[in-house]
């Protein structure tokens, strides 16, 4: 009986021993990295910066402490819409933020992020990660040194805050609306002034008239915002951002030094931090808009009419950049196939069950 407990003990010694001698090993192999992180976002806007912090977080854990990423705000080390250039030239290693702001410098980078009446956030997921989309990306962002990473989504954002009701589509005529990206292209085919105005910039832009209406995200970081304070009607769906994928871009010289032990923490960490961005808009989007509406907020559909005119734009858009750029329309056909492929099976499965539940839930209440 001593003779088996003591090999038990022995047992178990030689194995905290081997634990012990592994952490040493491990961090003789790989070496001690430092690199720097511009986000395109702050602090003010939580959702979206955590998301940064996290990431920053895993990789300095998983590698043992080797591989710290310090974080700076957007404006710290370069403005909010910098991100790409500064990742590009090296002047930081990596970056967060979302690729339809360089829609300037080619639109075909806006399939990263969201294109209207595109995919929904498991739809996006699924074409990054079992279609076609991130070996596409990854051919569109190598053109720039980087390597571009998933990492998170907001899901279906609101269609924004305007002062005055929208009725029919003329009354987005002379309209001058911050949005981003393709939408600004869309909206504007429709009489609408579009501005890329960066976050910290939306709120005193509506204050002072300088904008008639804003869309950001939705009702978590609208309320940060405060934007129910200077505009009153609150438009849904945002059919230019059926969901709206945030990006980690890594400089492609600085990402190819990577032991390879560090470029796996990468790809981990990204699909960590990226889940907890969409669990987190889930998970508070709710309660945030009841507390918009309860604070006055007027909440509307935007009429049929209107949405119809809008999807007609958007195909005359595309259709445009299809025969005028031959990359936009290499991943257009691909993007767009996916949706009209799964889109079927999300109404069947996914729709009828969401709606039959609101009805079920209603007809409970009364």
């Amino acid at each position: 009986m001593q003779r088996r407990s003591f090999l038990k003990k022995a047992g178990m010694g030689a194995v905290a021993g081997t634990a012990a001698l592994g952490a040493p090993v491990m961090a003789q192999a790989n070496p001690k990295v430092s690199w720097k992180m511009t986000s395109t976002y702050t602090p003010s806007l939580p959702p979206l910066y955590s998301s940064a912090q996290t990431f920053c977080k895993m990789v300095e854990e998983a590698s043992g402490g080797n591989f710290s990423i310090r974080l700076y705000p957007g404006g710290e080390i370069v403005p909010g819409f910098g991100v790409m250039d500064a990742v590009s030239n090296n002047t930081v290693e990596c970056g967060q933020t979302a690729s339809y702001y360089f829609y300037g410098k080619d639109p075909t980078f806006c399939f990263d992020t969201a294109v209207p009446f595109g995919l929904n956030a498991r739809q996006m997921n699924a074409w990054m990660d079992q279609g076609d989309g991130l070996k596409l990306m990854r051919e569109l962002f190598a053109t720039r040194n980087i390597v571009n990473f998933p990492m998170g989504n907001t899901g279906t954002q609101m269609g924004g805050w305007y002062r005055k009701e929208i009725k029919t589509p003329e009354d987005l005529k002379g309209l001058k609306m911050r949005t981003a990206g393709f939408a600004g292209e869309v909206l504007s085919r429709l009489g609408v002034v579009p501005q890329q105005i960066p976050p910290g910039d939306i709120y005193p832009s509506l204050e002072k008239g300088t904008l008639d209406a804003v869309e950001f995200v939705g009702p978590v970081d609208d309320e940060k915002l405060g934007l129910q304070k200077v505009a009153k009607y609150y438009y849904y769906p945002g059919w230019w951002e059926g969901s709206a994928q945030l990006s980690l871009y890594v400089n492609d010289g600085a990402y190819n030094q990577l032991p390879k032990q560090y470029q796996a923490i990468i790809a981990m960490a990204t699909r960590y931090a990226g889940q907890q961005l969409l669990t987190d808009y889930d998970a508070h989007n709710a309660s945030a808009l009841r507390r918009l509406v309860a604070s006055g907020a007027v909440l509307r559909a935007f009429p049929l009419d209107v949405m119809n005119a809008s999807f007609d734009a958007a195909n005359i858009v595309y259709k445009e950049f299809c025969d005028k750029y031959p990359q936009f329309k290499k991943v257009f056909d691909n993007y767009m196939a996916f949706r009209d492929e799964v889109s079927p099976w999300f109404r069947l499965a996914e729709g009828s069950y969401d709606n039959y539940l609101n009805v079920a839930l209603a007809r409970a209440k009364k």
